[in-house]
This record gives C-alpha cells, sequence and structure tokens, in this order.
C-alpha cells in the first residue's frame, strides 16, 4: 500500500532535525569500550595471540580516556571468537636445523614405497617406571627409568633391546653389531639402508667406523611413549614396552611410511618449525 504524503512529509522533516539520524535510548548499561577501541583490542590480540589481557589493556590505552577493565578485553575477544588458550610446547629449532628440516622434507617429498623399502627405521627412548604424581619427594634417583632401543622395517617389526646404564658410542656399535645386523640380514639381506637421529653417539667417529666397516647406508637426518602404566622395577618396566613392542602390527608401520610425504609437506609449510606430528 503506498504511503501518504502527510507520512513522507514527516519522515523527512524529523530525518532533517535529527541530521540524519534517530537517537534512540540503548537499555541496560552503556558499553565502556567504543568500536574503534574493540577494533584496536582484536587488532592487538592478532598481532601477538600469545598478548595477555593485562598486555592489551596497556597498549590500547589512550591518554584521558577511561582504561578498559581486562574483564572487558576478554569479553571482546570473546565474541570475536578470540578465546585463551595455553600455548603448546614444541622443540626449539634453530635456523640452521629448520632449514635442513626443509631440505630433507623437499628431497624425499615425492618417494613412494619403493623408495622406501629396505630401510630400517631406529631410536631410543628412556621410560619412567614411576609416574610424577606417584613419586615421593624424598626420592633422590627421580624414581627409576627403563632405557630401551628398537627398529622396524617396511616389512618386519625389529627386537627391542633394553639397555642397562648409561648408553654411550660402545653400547651403541655394541647394539648394531649383535643385535641389529643380524635382524636386517636375516629380514632385508645385504641392502638394507638405516636410519638414525644426530645424537651424538650416533655420529661419533667410533660409530661411523663401523658402517663404514660393514658397508651400510646412512639415510641423511635432520634434526614419542608408553603412558599411564606404572612398574614397581626395571624388569616389569621392560616386559610391559616389550609387549607394546610386540603388539604393533604391520598395519601401524604401513600407515606410518604412508604418512611421510604429509610429513614432508607439512615441515615444508611450517618452514621447517615442528610440526603436528
Amino acid at each position: 500500500m503506498p504511503l501518504g504524503c502527510q507520512i513522507l512529509d514527516n519522515v523527512v522533516w524529523i530525518n532533517g532535525k535529527l541530521d540524519g539520524v534517530v537517537h534512540r535510548q540503548s537499555p541496560g548499561r552503556p558499553r565502556t569500550t567504543s568500536r574503534a577501541l574493540d577494533r584496536n583490542i582484536l587488532r592487538a590480540c592478532r598481532e601477538d595471540p600469545r598478548r595477555t589481557s593485562t598486555d592489551i589493556q596497556v597498549s590500547v590505552t589512550s591518554p584521558n580516556k577511561p582504561v578498559p577493565l581486562r574483564r572487558t578485553i576478554r569479553r571482546r575477544l570473546q565474541v570475536a571468537g578470540l578465546h585463551g588458550r595455553r600455548p603448546v610446547k614444541k622443540q626449539l629449532v634453530s635456523l640452521k636445523n629448520r632449514k635442513a628440516r626443509v631440505e630433507w622434507a623437499k628431497q624425499h617429498l615425492s618417494w613412494g614405497p619403493r623408495e622406501w623399502a629396505n630401510h630400517i627405521w631406529s631410536d631410543e627412548l628412556k621410560f619412567k617406571i614411576y609416574a610424577p604424581q606417584y613419586q615421593c619427594p624424598t626420592v633422590k634417583h627421580g624414581g627409576g627409568s627403563v632405557m630401551v632401543w628398537g627398529c622396524f622395517s617396511d616389512t618386519s617389526m625389529g627386537l627391542l633391546k633394553i639397555i642397562f646404564g648409561t648408553m654411550d658410542r660402545y653400547v651403541y656399535e655394541d647394539i648394531l653389531e649383535n643385535t641389529m645386523r643380524p635382524w636386517a640380514r636375516a629380514n632385508l639381506g645385504r641392502s638394507g639402508v638405516f636410519q638414525q637421529d644426530n645424537d651424538p653417539k650416533h655420529t661419533s667417529g667410533h660409530v661411523a667406523n663401523w658402517f663404514r666397516r660393514r658397508r651400510m647406508d646412512l639415510l641423511g637426518w635432520p634434526k614419542r611413549r608408553l603412558k599411564g602404566v606404572r612398574a614397581s622395577n626395571a624388569n616389569q618396566k621392560f616386559a610391559q614396552l616389550e609387549a607394546a613392542w610386540k603388539s604393533i602390527s604391520m598395519t601401524v608401520v604401513q600407515t606410518i611410511l604412508d604418512s611421510i610425504p604429509r610429513r614432508c609437506q607439512a615441515v615444508i609449510d611450517a618452514k621447517g618449525y615442528p610440526t603436528k606430528y
């Protein structure tokens, strides 16, 4: 239905009198922050997500203007979908190592199952016998631990070796000679490529001489755990670890090997920084 001329005249007259803006009283308490201040709060948070509400309060406060409360700043951020989070702890990666990680990922990005065949993957790890929440403050040795070494390939799981005392280059050479080499000869023949990280005992001249004598190739390498299971002594802990190790199926191993291209791409996308893997 068309509006009458009198109604149109009234609307035009009201808008002209109020400079084109109809001011209405808003219900509730007036906002303590303006829209410009809200934008500054969001900008400060996005520039540095690790800023606290106190830091943002200092950065956006102007002279001769009311200071927004930290609670108000948190509400503005929550409305915008920016919620408080604790930063994830990741291992520090140096610039040199980040470049090496990206270079390694680019070199192996297109590798498939055929290229990764006959590769031996290895690592060692120390497991605590007691969880920290069960340790007594008077236990000076930290509750005890068990260190194990293991390896696997794309076709079979290797042996899990318990390590007594400190693992140095001589202990590591003994593992290579008497544990890894017999298993590799029986499962992969003489064409295996061995992977190890850059631990000092791995890269020592003593161990490097062993690889040269045995004519075993090494995979270039740039620079996880059994949880929630208690043990009363080292033997019981190793039995738990060995049972968990033997329960790993080759499907899991194959899934890990199939994920290497995605892992390489993640390293490239992160520019060498730690990834979700």
